[in-house]
């Protein structure tokens, strides 16, 4: 039988065990490829902009800049796949892309050079992850897979990712930060092209494979009418609010850590707890979804979320932050995983893509990037209080959870157009 493929590319016939089995390791490769990119993006980055002798200030710009040109970028890409039914191929072009800015950003020198290729690795690499997400699920879809079981290779590589970059950076210095980046880049290219090759549709395939109806193809107003569905506002506040709840601990909660006396070591603890939480969640996803529904995991993940941050707000002594942190399998785990189900289930394959751009965007750059902004500037004089401003996020996520729970029917919203 035929392997399964992404969206638009492939046929949605029963497919065989080698074939799902096939299926699931190159995208959990890719997984793991694109997460060795931000694991030592993220942290190692900035200490080579540093190196290279830019100023804070420029460091801030070159860092926020990519977030917020993804409010556009992201989208517009995955509307474009969506529309072409090529997410594999420009999964790869992405890929490609991001790699040789990197590779000249290692070479080049000053403000204007730095920020134009950090801008161009940042949008490519950063697009990835919605397109990653949809043929994902497109396996979900047809034949059954189990998405956490997939994308944990994702949190799994990110840890690793960022101890093999600090011991790089402590062996060779700040120079080699960007090179551990490259690295990374390099080998999700390589696992791009691994993802499944495209093949028609049955109902479109003509005598010898040959093409005999043409897909059809999304447009604007397709995308117009999903987003103007009550379904779809009420899911990007809840799963947007929650996500953009962890805005105070993933700016201020490594300094505020060692501001209450914390260790370097016992708050790579801390962090690496709530990645474990995430990674076992995923693990049994599959249970857990048949078990509880995409919509119970969303409310599961914004009460959890009152709780945590409210906890928070308190400066609580390490004994507590310990298993506190543990909760971040369910504020962002089961948040992560019942907003994915969400949009595989409520949203038409055709708009997938879109769908987890917007999700993406929402989150990752309005949500997050508003609530980060709002944090800034209240954490000097608030302290561990600014966590009660995530507490009314997730209050917020999870007034739009219970909403969309009695709204949302189970089935798609917002079918596109067959002219």
């Amino acid at each position: 039988m035929r392997p399964i493929g992404p969206p638009g590319e492939q046929g949605d016939e029963q497919v065989g065990p080698d074939a799902r089995v096939q299926y699931a390791i190159r995208v959990g490769m890719f997984f793991g490829a694109i997460f060795l990119v931000y694991g030592t993006q993220l942290p190692y980055l900035p200490v080579w902009l540093a190196w290279s002798g830019l100023t804070s200030a420029e460091i801030g710009i070159i860092t926020a800049a990519p977030l917020m040109a993804r409010l556009i970028a992201t989208p517009s890409v995955a509307f474009l796949a969506d529309r072409s039914g090529r997410h594999r191929g420009i999964l790869i072009l992405l890929t490609w892309g991001g790699l040789g800015a990197l590779v000249v950003m290692g070479q080049s020198h000053g403000f204007w050079p730095l920020f134009a290729l950090s801008m161009l690795s940042g949008l490519c690499l950063s697009t990835v992850m919605p397109l990653t997400e949809t043929v994902a699920m497109a396996g979900v879809r047809r034949a059954g897979l189990d998405y956490g079981r997939m994308r944990l290779w994702g949190s799994l590589t990110f840890i690793a990712a960022s101890f093999i970059g600090g011991w790089m950076v402590e062996r060779w210095g700040p120079a080699a930060g960007i090179w551990a980046i490259i690295a990374g880049a390099a080998l999700a290219v390589a696992a791009a092209h691994m993802l499944p090759h495209p093949h028609p549709e049955p109902s479109d395939a003509g005598p010898g494979g040959t093409t005999s109806k043409p897909r059809p193809r999304l447009r604007l107003a397709d995308v117009a009418s999903l987003m103007r569905t009550r379904e779809m506002l009420a899911f990007l506040v809840a799963a947007g609010a929650v996500q953009s709840a962890h805005a105070v601990l993933y700016t201020f909660g490594t300094l505020h850590w060692r501001a209450q006396g914390i260790g370097p070591t016992t708050i790579g603890v801390l962090w690496s707890i709530g990645v474990i939480a995430e990674i076992v969640l995923f693990l049994y996803s599959s249970t857990v979804m048949q078990r509880l529904g995409a919509i119970t995991l969303l409310n599961i993940g914004a009460v959890a979320s009152v709780v945590r941050w409210l906890v928070m707000s308190l400066d609580p002594p390490l004994a507590v932050l310990l298993p506190l942190q543990v909760l971040h399998g369910a504020t962002y785990g089961a948040a992560h995983l019942g907003a994915i189900h969400f949009i595989a289930r409520a949203v038409p394959e055709s708009q997938a893509g879109t769908a987890q751009a917007l999700y993406a965007t929402i989150t990752a750059g309005i949500g997050m990037g508003g609530a980060m902004l709002l944090a800034g500037q209240v954490y000097d004089s608030w302290g561990g209080r600014t966590y009660l401003l995530m507490v009314a996020l997730s209050a917020a996520a999870l007034v739009a959870g219970f909403v969309l729970r009695r709204i949302w029917s189970g089935g798609e919203i917002g079918r596109p157009h067959e002219s």
